[in-house]
């Protein structure tokens, strides 16, 4: 099933060629995406421990494109449930990076990997979401090298794995690389990243710089359209305070990003190393508006009308053919009137957020859920607590993430108590969700069920939006799931058994019934304290057929206008709750 963008994404020699870390900009750096050799099956078990070389290639193998995965159509391999899988390619360093180190970066993998140089173990990793990096300077030689990347999958679900393992089994798995893999010369001393977090009350940035090598002191210049606005210098070793005078805070209505630029400076006051980046001043809280406590964007009230967003493409499936095409997805959105994304049971590249926050999104970041909550073994919970804190950090900067969701419908949930209040510890400037749909398999024991603590009481109602909890004097109100109306559009269906929650014959009738469930919402937020709605979905995804866009993205099911009325008449709702003060 074609998207508008597969032919320019099979075609391309180097497909996603934009720089894949926004926040942490250089301008150097080698995409080593495209044609890569490959060995895929059962066979060849992955060392992921042990340092071993890895196996001899067949004579004629099997070709990829990096970085879909290999079942998806773009990768030119299109297998299902690969289990072990070998890459190989050559790369040659430009002369120009003479006297550099040089990192070698991958986006993500999934799940365990094992990176060889010139046939010597580079480094191991374990996690399908999280990028991770390694120093390849002391493995490199002159002319051309040699890069090997063993990847294992299990789809076991006893991990971190979101909808991608077998005990989900509703879409097509995602395995191996799924996202842009690069070389990067840096100092002997850099800086590995950055840590920047607005305060918008005291009208001030905090950024820390953390440098890899000797201590140095740093440069911060902060730019606003291009004007200079502030600068600062000082160690490296605390959070250096920048003031912004008058700042413009970042909202959906109005998203505003400054640019920054940070500099590593030595003794002698040479520049040994810049990067630019960006951040937006917001600030997110809770705070009682006319008696119920709702959530504060900029200390406002603005009520959260979301989609549910699983981030599957027919062709890539994980893995989005262009960087246009993330783009269009997020767009889309703004345009039927929706302020909010709901990052389901997946973690999005760098620039995925880049574009959230550029067209002013707010996003709820789920963590990728484990299963089998029955028999979690203590051993995962640990490596599962360990990506979560990983992502949390490497997606830290992003304005537009509000709220953290560790938890969903109580899928390999534990302890949820402890890691909400955990989630809030670690990263106190967001709110936190700490099951989301806490009212769905009660049966999973233990039921872990609502939490009792974190931001929000959050209840999943199909087709709703029903009855929705309340807030209390701790957290606000929100109907994390609800929707999910069909509607069948023949040419542009995933083949199987088609499924949504309740099917509309045409386009007319489903965006009365959307009109009509918006509706219903109006009185939830002035009289109930609802503050936050997430619709399913933003595109079909597979079978699932309740999206607003078919799986293409080719067909715009409902009426766009209506919607955005309905919408409209939505966030109204919360001006006149604002209003009553």
């Amino acid at each position: 099933m074609p998207t508008p963008w597969t032919e320019e994404a099979r075609s391309a020699g180097i497909p996603l060629p934009e720089y894949p870390r926004p926040q942490l900009m250089r301008t150097d750096w080698l995409n080593l995406n495209g044609q890569w050799d490959y060995m895929g099956g059962a066979s060849h078990v992955i060392p992921i421990k042990a340092p071993l070389k890895p196996p001899a290639f067949p004579a004629t193998p099997e070709h990829i494109k990096v970085p879909y995965p290999p079942e998806a159509y773009l990768s030119g391999i299109q297998r299902k449930q690969e289990t072990n899988m070998w890459y190989r390619r050559s790369f040659t360093i430009p002369d120009s990076w003479e006297g550099k180190r040089v990192l070698l970066h991958f986006g993500a993998v999934a799940y365990q990997s094992a990176i060889y140089v010139n046939g010597h173990l580079a480094r191991t990793h374990k996690g399908s979401w999280e990028a991770f990096e390694a120093d390849i300077t002391d493995l490199l030689h002159p002319g051309r090298n040699e890069l090997v990347v063993g990847a294992r999958d299990s789809y076991s679900g006893r991990y971190s794995c979101g909808k991608s393992c077998l005990v989900h089994g509703d879409y097509t798995f995602t395995s191996g690389i799924w996202q842009t893999v690069w070389l990067e010369p840096v100092s002997r001393s850099y800086i590995q990243s950055l840590v920047i977090t607005p305060d918008l009350n005291r009208s001030i940035v905090k950024v820390k710089a953390e440098v890899q090598g000797a201590a140095k002191q740093i440069r911060i210049s902060v730019m606003a359209e291009g004007k200079a606005v502030s600068q600062v210098s000082g160690s490296n070793t605390t959070p250096l305070e920048i003031p912004i005078s008058d700042p413009r805070p970042w909202s959906p209505s109005d998203p505003f990003l400054y640019d920054l630029k940070v500099e590593l400076v030595d003794q002698k006051g040479i520049v040994t190393d810049e990067v630019k980046s960006y951040f937006g001043m917001r600030s997110i809280s809770l705070g009682m508006v006319n008696g119920k406590l709702r959530p504060l964007l900029n200390g406002k009230f603005v009520f959260q009308m979301g989609l549910l967003d699983q981030g599957y493409w027919p062709d890539g499936i994980y893995t989005a053919p262009t960087d246009e095409a993330i783009k269009s997805d997020l767009e889309t959105a703004r345009k039927f009137g929706f302020n909010l994304l709901r990052k389901h049971a997946k973690v999005e590249p760098q620039r995925w957020y880049y574009w959230a926050d550029k067209l002013g999104l707010l996003v709820w970041q789920d963590m990728p859920s484990m299963w089998y909550p029955d028999d979690q073994p203590v051993r995962t919970r640990k490596q599962f607590e360990s990506e979560w804190q990983t992502i949390m950090q490497q997606h830290h900067n992003s304005p537009a993430i509000v709220t953290w969701v560790p938890f969903n419908e109580n899928w390999g949930a534990y302890d949820v108590r402890r890691i909400a209040a955990w989630t809030k510890a670690l990263d106190p400037s967001r709110l936190v969700d700490g099951n989301s749909g806490y009212n769905n398999a009660p049966t999973y024991r233990p039921a872990p069920g609502d939490p009792g603590n974190g931001d929000f009481a959050d209840m999943h109602i199909y087709v709703g939006p029903g009855d929705p909890p309340q807030p209390s004097a701790t957290r606000a109100a929100a109907l994390g799931e609800y929707g999910g109306v069909g509607l069948l559009v023949p040419g542009h269906m995933w083949p199987g058994k088609q499924k949504a929650y309740e099917m509309q014959p045409s386009v007319e009738d489903l965006t009365k019934r959307f009109e009509q469930v918006q509706s219903n919402l109006l009185p939830l937020i002035e009289n109930k304290g609802l503050s936050a709605a997430v619709y399913t979905q933003l595109t079909d995804v597979e079978a699932e057929v309740n999206g607003i866009m078919t799986y293409d993205r080719k067909f715009e099911k409902m009426d766009r206008q209506r919607v955005r009325a309905a919408n409209e008449a939505v966030l109204g709702a919360a001006t006149k709750v604002n209003t009553r003060q």
